[in-house]
């Protein structure tokens, strides 16, 4: 029941999605089409990088050497904060905990989102490069290194940096932009966490959002794509529970270790053998927990792992395949029936069409054929869902952070080219940062006008 009842709330809030999109569609005039002098505005907006990319650098380089983690952001919501006070932002920190929102006036006209995050990743840095981080800081009870190997002080350079160029060209629009740095945007629901706090209710509902990632292709290239931009992301726990023995005499135990065995195993025949063989659905075992020692069978054992989809039937009938097939497996060995949670995590960024197609018209003036609208979704998941699904039709796109000829020499040579959360990855801060700002100022700009 607990599965059936989370889908109904979820098929609710995309028809109060879908009902919201069509009338801020509407409002804010969302066809095909703009008014705005891209080359001029593109030219306007690379005036004020000239000037200020330098600064934009520095700020880089110096939150990738000193990353936090989730709800631990407190320094770099500090810095940013600031940042955005000089710029004449009001400014209100710890807004879902380290979360920050700047917002400026300037005239009647829509409100407008852009979100960046501020959390960096559990892990270490191998990259080598002059301003690696070495930070380190405790997590689940232990030390470890932290790392922005995934990219977000390269969103927060250029989050900063747009609001410097919007600032720069208010004469040319009217309306109010809502700057949000969202803490924990890895496993932390940030997002949730900041509406949680009260984001729309305190500061007002946007009527449009926007939101970027880099990620490892070629730098200067755009991504974007209508309709499902990424995955939804669930986590599930299993615990099986037998009857301990000693390892020379199994015939006296429940073994819990060869039920969760089978259950990874068994599990996978949902998605090869119920789901829609062209629909995506992955549902991935990442740690097996039991026993002590080589020659006791343990007591319990505790499977966790993730589901992952793009579609919301898909995702149904994943959730209802993996506690049916735990159940049997815990049948089939005589056992008790497990412990079973399956945390809806993340819902599936859904870009609004109308939006999309409005924005796409001018990256394409603006950057050409280094445009490119994305056939399929992407597996990784983004709790900037959960803005979209409060309402707020929205468009989240990517960039390409890598030297091209880096990428080329890699595949050339059979080599991976280092993702994102691989300690490898490198983003090149220029021109990446530079056409995230461009971009971005002229998406936020196209609505203000």
């Amino acid at each position: 029941m607990p599965h059936i009842t989370a889908g109904l709330r979820r098929r609710a809030r995309r028809v109060r999605f879908a009902l919201a999109a069509i009338a801020v569609a509407g409002s804010l005039g969302c066809a095909p089409s703009f008014a705005l002098d891209v080359p001029a505005l593109k030219a306007q907006i690379g005036a004020v990088l000239d000037q200020s990319y330098p600064e934009l650098d520095a700020l880089y380089k110096d939150l990738h050497r000193h990353p936090e983690l989730s709800f631990q952001e407190v320094e770099t919501a500090r810095r940013l904060a600031a940042e955005m006070r000089r710029l004449g932002f009001e400014v209100t920190e710890g807004v879902g905990k380290t979360g920050i929102v700047a917002i400026l006036r300037n005239g009647p006209g829509p409100m407008v989102l852009v979100r960046t995050e501020l959390d960096a990743l559990p892990m270490e840095e191998k990259t080598g490069l002059s301003y690696a981080s070495r930070s380190k800081a405790v997590w689940n009870g232990k030390e470890t290194f932290v790392a922005h190997s995934c990219g977000h002080d390269i969103h927060m350079a250029a989050w900063v940096g747009t609001a410097k160029a919007l600032v720069a060209t208010k004469a040319q629009w009217h309306g109010t932009l809502m700057f949000v740095g969202q803490p924990a945007e890895e496993g932390g629901h940030g997002a949730r966490r900041m509406l949680e706090d009260g984001l729309f209710t305190r500061f007002g509902k946007p009527d449009a959002g926007f939101a970027l990632h880099v990620g490892p292709g070629p730098y200067g290239e755009i991504g974007y794509r209508p309709g499902v931009f990424s995955s939804s992301a669930d986590s599930l726990q299993i615990g099986f529970h037998g009857k301990g023995a000693h390892g020379s005499m199994p015939s006296a135990s429940i073994d819990p270790v060869v039920m969760a065995s089978r259950f990874v195993l068994d599990v996978q025949t949902v998605v090869s053998r119920e789901k829609d063989a062209g629909a995506f659905g992955v549902v991935t075992i990442g740690a097996i927990q039991g026993g002590t020692a080589a020659n006791i069978i343990p007591d319990n054992v505790v499977v966790r792992g993730t589901v992952r989809s793009y579609e919301e039937d898909v995702r149904r009938k994943l959730h209802a395949g993996i506690v049916r097939t735990a159940k049997a497996v815990a049948d089939m060995a005589g056992a008790p029936e497990p412990d079973i949670r399956i945390t809806d995590d993340y819902n599936a960024v859904i870009n609004d069409d109308a939006l999309t197609a409005r924005t796409a018209e001018v990256f394409q003036a603006a950057f050409g054929d280094k445009v490119k609208r994305r056939p399929t979704p992407t597996p990784a998941s983004e709790d900037y869902s959960d803005f979209v699904m409060a309402g707020v039709p929205s468009l989240y796109f990517g960039l390409g952070a890598l030297d091209p000829r880096d990428i080329a020499a890699a595949r050339k040579a059979g080599k991976p080219v280092p993702v994102n959360h691989s300690p490898f990855f490198a983003p090149v801060p220029e021109p990446t940062i530079r056409t995230a700002v461009e971009a971005m100022s002229l998406a936020v700009l196209n609505v203000l006008q």
